[in-house]
């Protein structure tokens, strides 16, 4: 169809404008946003059991109503390197923590023609640091 495609990835737990930025960034970066979701039982492996806070179709949902994403993928596996394989993205985007060498699928995309992009993290912003202020506001004593 002669269109880019732009992939990135992640668990998107609780949306924060940090996830916002990151997602219109990324955007930018081809014609098509697909996002890879981490399902819930992935979640549970890289996160612990109390996590994630909302279910799958609650965070695919909220992701695929932003008017910049233009496809939502749920993948099973703790990376979405098959997912990425069978979608070869033009541009592969990550947040800010990372570097090209711990990007899984980074040397894939790159030997299709393609790039990665990283992201600069904005500040403050993360699902972590939410669920800590919530524990504190509701558990005020301990």
């Amino acid at each position: 169809m002669g269109r880019s495609i732009v992939f990135t990835n992640g668990v998107f737990d609780i949306l924060h404008p940090g996830h916002i930025f990151s997602l219109s960034q990324a955007a930018k970066e081809a014609d098509l946003l697909i996002v890879g979701l981490n399902s819930d039982h992935s979640v549970k492996r890289l996160k612990g059991q109390q996590r994630p806070v909302n279910n799958q179709d609650s965070r695919a949902l909220l992701l695929a109503s932003l008017l910049m994403v233009d496809a939502v993928v749920i993948f099973e596996e703790d990376t979405p390197l098959e997912l990425m394989n069978s979608i070869r993205p033009d541009v592969l985007v990550k947040g800010g923590d990372y570097t090209i060498e711990t990007i899984v699928g980074a040397k894939e995309v790159i030997a299709n023609g393609g790039r990665v992009v990283i992201n600069p993290v904005i500040e403050g912003y993360s699902t972590t640091n939410i669920i800590d202020k919530l524990k504190d506001f509701l558990n005020p004593d301990q």
